[in-house]
Formats: C-alpha cells, structure tokens, sequence
C-alpha cells in the first residue's frame, strides 16, 4: 500500500480481518482444547500406560517445541509476512486429528504433540501480531486482551465438547472427527480469507526511531535475569504454566480415579479454561491500577484453587476451585505479558516479550516432568500440592522484586540500553 490512509489502524477500520484472526485464535484454542480432557485418559485407558511420567511426556514435547518457536516467529512473521507463517501453523496441525485417530502406542501421541507446540506457536503468535498490526498503538492492550479471551474460550470449548463426545459414543475416534473438521477450516479460512497485516507494523515503526539497540543475546539476559522486574515476570510466567499443564494431565487422571464420569470431567477441566475470557476485563483493571496487583492476588487465587480441590470431594466443590484458579490465572496472565511489553526499552521491547514467552511456555515441560514424578512416585494429590506450593512462592517473589510498570504511575524505570556501546539493531516481533 503506497496511500498513508489505506495503512490507517483501529479495530473498527479492519473489523472483518480481525473478527477472522478472532475466529481463528478461538480455534487454535479449540486445537489445544480438544486433547485436554480425552488424551492424558486414552493413555492409561486405551493404550495402557501405567506411568503417568511417561504419560506426561506428551505435554513435554509439546512445551519444548512451542517454547523455542516462541522465539522465531515473530522474527519469521517479519521476514515472510504474517500470513506464510499463519498458513504453516495450520498446515503443520494437519496430521494431528489423524496421529490421535490411529496412534498404536503412546510415542506416536508425544510425537503428534510435537506438531501441537509448532501449530500453536505458529498460529497465536501470528494471531496476537496480527491484531495488533491492525488495532494501531491506541488498542494493543484491548487486541491483546480480546485474542486471549477468545483464545482460552476455545480451550475450554474444545475440552468440554470432546469431553461430552467421548462420553456419549468413545474415547477415540470420535472426538478427534471434531478436531479434524476444526484445523481443516481453520487452514482453508487462512489461505483464502486472511490478508497480509505486516505492512502496518512497517508503517508504523517508520515513525518509530531508536538509537538504543540490543543484540539479542543481551536481550536474553536482560530479560532474564538482568533486570529483577523482568526476572519476577519471567519466573512467575513459568511457574503459572504449572497450573495449565495440571489442568492438562493430573486434573483428568485425579477426577476420573475420584469416580467422576469422563463428561463431567469435561466440564470441570472446562471451566477452569472459561474463566480465561475475563483477561478482557483484567487487562483494563491493570490500566486503572496497575500489573502488580492483580498479578499477586492471580497467583495467590490460582495457587489456593488448586489446593483446594485436593480438599474437598464432589463434582460441584471442584468445579467452583477449578474456576477459581482459572480466574486466578485470568488476572495475571495478560498483565504478566504487558511487564515486559511496559518495562523494555523500546528498542528491545517485543525481543524481550519474545524471551518472556520462552520461559513461560518451557513451563509446560517443566511442569510436566515434576508433575509427572509426583504422580508417579507420591500419588496423584502430591502434584496438587507441588503446583500450589511453588505458585504460592512464586507469587512471594513477586510481591518482594515485581515493581510497578504502568507507565502512568509505575516506579519501575525501564532500563535503557546504553546505545553508544552497540551498534545494530534486534529483529523483533
């Protein structure tokens, strides 16, 4: 586009394009969904894992591979626009349905995961970059926090509808019919329906200069542990993903062996999921008072939801804990994301989210090996315990080293790179 008009943002001036990238989160979450309640059981039940370590592994294969492509996409997105890269995480979700239909043993379910973490590495961060693109600097926050409702919607749609359907006919295949006609749409409607939105960022940072670069390696460390703001975010966003990956292998195993029926497991492993939807309305709460609160009281939420359903027995008193730690997480998982995005240096601003979403989402391997050890050598409630033990400290270290980093009244002055000392610049996303 040559006009400056035409490269005009908002979401009201592109609502088709970014009601399709809703769509199309939604149902990267459905993706992601639709082996939360039926898989970690057709382990044990069909396939006959006993080990619930090597039950775990497929949620390992999938947080190592998702991970690491966290940290190319948005470089890819860059160098071949938002669109190729869009197209090639659906594409690489393709034989999932097929692989979970006709899997022999349980190698071929973590290998199959393998292609889950690069689908939804692909797709959602494309998904996030898009909206943004489009939405302009004036509505990133309400992009941001409208593609992780949507997103977390699908996941508890997508757990709860494959739960009902294994409990009306089978585990397999009938759930994973479901999942097939999803990522087949979800692919046709990316070819065909979606337009390039690079451009817009490239408008965009042409008005946006900066002196002040990182090489990348010195993003890393910044926002690693270079800085105790962004190290407090980095480690709470790993250890949050404990919750998630919980929800994702131990929930399920625990309610089943507790007797309740695959279909009402369903529902609760569902609306811990659903209560994701209200990062719309946490992310404008932290624009009116801040990251840091309700980043605490999410990790105090979820952490004691968690524990609470190793306390109490009954289908509707672990429905009620499992929404209470998805609204936990609703509160600081969007505003988790936004400490970096507020306290980077611009120049360096979207490396560093990049590396903050690294070191969350290695917490689904992490948390699905010592979930797993748990399991396999205390019992079942030791990974309850675990996950709401290292939640409670985590958030402890939040509350002493996070400090504010709304840009209004935060007191956390973002570190500047001192450019006289690097030359270049960081490709970003």
């Amino acid at each position: 586009m040559s006009d400056t008009a035409d490269l005009r943002q908002g979401i009201r001036e592109h609502l088709g394009q970014f009601s399709l990238h809703v769509l199309l989160v939604f149902a990267t979450g459905l993706t992601i969904g639709s082996e939360r309640t039926v898989v970690p059981i057709l382990g044990e039940d069909v396939l006959g894992v006993e080990s619930f370590l090597v039950i775990g592994s497929f949620v390992v294969s999938f947080g190592i591979v998702k991970s690491i492509l966290n940290l190319y996409a948005g470089k890819w997105g860059e160098e071949y626009g938002r669109k190729p890269v869009l197209v090639a995480g659906w594409a690489t979700a393709l034989p999932l349905p097929l692989i979970l239909i006709f899997a022999p043993s349980w190698g071929w379910i973590t290998v199959g995961n393998i292609l889950l973490g690069i689908n939804q590495a692909l797709t959602w961060s494309m998904a996030i970059n898009a909206k943004i693109d489009l939405a302009g600097p004036e509505q990133r926050g309400l992009a941001v926090g409208i593609d992780e409702s949507f997103g977390y919607t699908g996941v508890a749609v997508g757990a709860w509808l494959t739960g009902v359907i294994a409990g009306q006919w089978s585990l397999r295949p009938e759930p994973f019919y479901f999942l097939a006609v999803v990522v087949v749409l979800a692919f046709l409607i990316s070819i065909f329906l979606i337009k390039e939105t690079v451009q817009y960022a490239q408008a965009e940072g042409d008005d946006d200069h900066h002196d002040a670069n990182l090489p990348f390696n010195e993003v890393v460390k910044r926002a690693t542990y270079g800085d105790r703001t962004l190290f407090a975010a980095a480690q709470a966003g790993h250890i949050e993903n404990f919750v998630d990956t919980l929800f994702w292998i131990a929930v399920p195993l625990y309610l089943t062996s507790e007797g309740l029926p695959i279909a009402a497991v369903g529902v609760v492993v569902g609306v811990h999921s659903a209560m994701y939807f209200f990062q719309i309305a946490t992310g404008g709460l932290a624009d009116r008072i801040g990251r840091r609160p309700p980043v605490i009281w999410g990790m105090f939420l979820a952490g004691g939801g968690v524990l609470g359903m190793v306390l109490v027995e009954g289908y509707l008193p672990w429905a009620v804990l499992a929404a209470a730690s998805g609204l936990g997480m609703a509160l600081l998982y969007p505003n988790l994301m936004t400490v970096p995005s507020d306290a980077a240096h611009p120049s360096w601003r979207s490396a560093g989210m990049g590396v903050y979403r690294m070191w969350r989402d290695s917490g689904y391997a992490v948390g699905a090996i010592l979930i797993g050890l748990s399991m396999e050598f205390v019992n079942a409630e030791a990974a309850f315990y675990m996950t709401a033990i290292l939640m409670f400290v985590s958030g402890g270290i939040v509350y002493l080293w996070m400090e504010e980093t709304h840009p209004d009244f935060g007191t956390h002055e973002p570190p500047a790179p001192a450019s006289d000392q690097v030359t270049g610049s960081v490709s970003q996303d």
